[in-house]
């Protein structure tokens, strides 16, 4: 991402240069550090970081975070030269507004240094840890949920060098956690992962397991570690040079960690924490029992229709989100999937009614000021559809009910899938299993019923119990077959 740096950059030396309204809450290097973060994408920086400033500021705690990069240098670097500071720019109609957060306590290069990010995992000071890392880097199996045979993994489990992935690391921080017997810790996965606390969980619990060489571990991570569930929600599009000029224009210097994000923000928290946590409460987290009912709403309504409007928007020739709500018939038709589909598909959080929270989804989305581009929302569906959209269709079918609105979301995803927009324009299709997607769509090409049968013989992406619907087969190919001879227009225009 080419910027042009002005001559001042972001740094404590120029807070007093801030406008008033745009200064951090609190200070980098006055509150010690208690969180380690893995992960330091846009999305911490927007949501659990802005959080957590929020919660110190109210209640007070030693809740500094220091921010672990899992790969790239290239954010460690820039926060670093900005003495951990950075910006976020809330976009929406009625304009912008522009602040720095200071509750970075310091950040950190994984590859680079991994034992420093032991040591961290280790410190008694270090109360919880958080992770933004994509599903990915969980090395599970997403039909199994076992653990990867990757090779370095393999390595970090028999130990003997530093690791290089992310359960090698909770695994040696855990290690040496326990032995300098310095106390509880509470792992919380904010990814955007059906169960994910109960996920970590399961990735932690295979490691230690498999861990050669550590007497002791089980039980002590069995008695002192809990994976409190969560679900996180507000829409953060990948900062772009625009986003940083913003920044620039609004703060009077230069901040290349600048991020931007919608007004709207969610955190709901399973409260497990042994060894303390922030007052996130104060600032406006949900704490909770059970953040299960919570992150069904959300992945099904929020997420499901966001995958809809992504696929239906790419085909269509809209680069935005909010441009594909404007194809004439679309928010009608996902008003019926939201209705019809998802509201019939599980029981909601106590006082929330689906539907409204379906509209403000849409009205979110309908934000023109977040430029949330399809093709970014669109890419590793086959991730991204299971827990969106064929959990819900697996709900609606065991009930015997019609799935026929998630059915087009699915047909949607495999004319994506086939790499060009309704006017031939080439399409990217950037998904983890990419080459076995297209390899079906090859297989079956002479038809879309062929082309459904292959991919739907995947069982990585596809549970049986849809795969084998005759009722979902059909309607998958019904929309299909539409979309490939009409186009997205025609087809919603005769949706019924």
């Amino acid at each position: 991402m080419a910027v042009t740096v002005s001559a001042s950059r972001l740094g404590l030396g120029m807070l007093r240069r801030l406008p008033a309204e745009a200064r951090p809450l609190v200070r980098p290097g006055t509150v010690p550090t208690g969180i380690v973060h893995l992960g330091l994408g846009a999305f911490h920086r927007a949501h659990q970081a802005v959080y957590t400033e929020a919660a110190i500021g109210a209640a007070g705690g030693d809740w500094g975070i220091v921010a672990v990069a899992p790969r790239s240098t290239a954010m460690v670097e820039a926060l670093a030269a900005q003495d951990n500071l950075f910006s976020v720019s809330t976009l929406s109609a009625a304009g912008n507004a522009t602040r720095v957060v200071g509750a970075l306590s310091g950040v950190r290069h994984a590859p680079s240094d991994p034992e420093a990010v032991v040591a961290l995992l280790a410190d008694p000071a270090v109360r919880v840890v958080t992770l933004t890392v994509t599903e990915k880097a969980y090395q599970l199996d997403p039909v199994t949920g076992q653990l990867s045979p990757d090779s370095a993994l393999a390595a970090d489990l028999a130990g003997g060098h530093p690791p290089s992935t992310v359960p090698g690391l909770l695994l040696r921080g855990l290690a040496a956690r326990a032995a300098a017997d310095a106390g509880p810790v509470a792992l919380v996965s904010c990814d955007n992962l059906p169960a994910n606390g109960r996920r970590l969980r399961g990735m932690l619990d295979q490691a230690v397991n498999r861990a050669v060489g550590v007497p002791g571990l089980v039980e002590w991570v069995t008695g002192n570690v809990t994976c409190p569930g969560t679900m996180v929600d507000r829409i953060v599009p990948a900062s772009t040079p625009e986003t940083i000029e913003m920044a620039r224009r609004a703060l009077g210097v230069t901040d290349l960690a600048a991020v931007a994000a919608e007004p709207y923000a969610q955190w709901v928290i399973e409260d497990d924490f042994p060894g303390g946590r922030p007052g996130w409460e104060h600032a406006g987290a949900v704490l909770t029992g059970d953040a299960g009912p919570w992150e069904r709403l959300k992945l099904r309504t929020l997420n499901g229709v966001h995958s809809a409007a992504a696929y239906l928007g790419a085909l269509a020739g809209r680069e935005t989100i909010a441009d594909a709500l404007e194809i004439p018939h679309l928010a009608d038709v996902l008003r019926r999937l939201i209705a019809e589909d998802v509201a019939a598909s599980f029981t909601p959080p106590d006082g929330v009614r689906v539907v409204d929270y379906g509209e403000q989804v849409l009205a979110r989305f309908g934000n023109a000021a977040i430029r949330h581009r399809t093709l970014q929302v669109a890419m590793d569906g086959s991730q991204k559809l299971p827990q969106r959209v064929l959990h819900t269709i697996a709900d609606l079918r065991a009930a015997n009910r019609s799935a026929r609105w998630g059915a087009l979301v699915v047909a949607s995803w495999l004319r994506f899938a086939l790499g060009y927009a309704d006017d031939g324009r080439p399409l990217p299709f950037q998904d983890p299993l990419a080459g076995p997607i297209r390899a079906a769509l090859v297989a079956g090409a002479q038809s879309p019923e062929g082309a459904v049968d292959a991919v739907f013989a995947l069982r990585e992406v596809v549970p049986v119990e849809v795969a084998e619907d005759d009722e979902v087969r059909t309607d998958v190919i019904t929309w299909l077959t539409a979309l490939q001879r009409h186009g997205v227009e025609a087809t919603l225009a005769g949706a019924r």
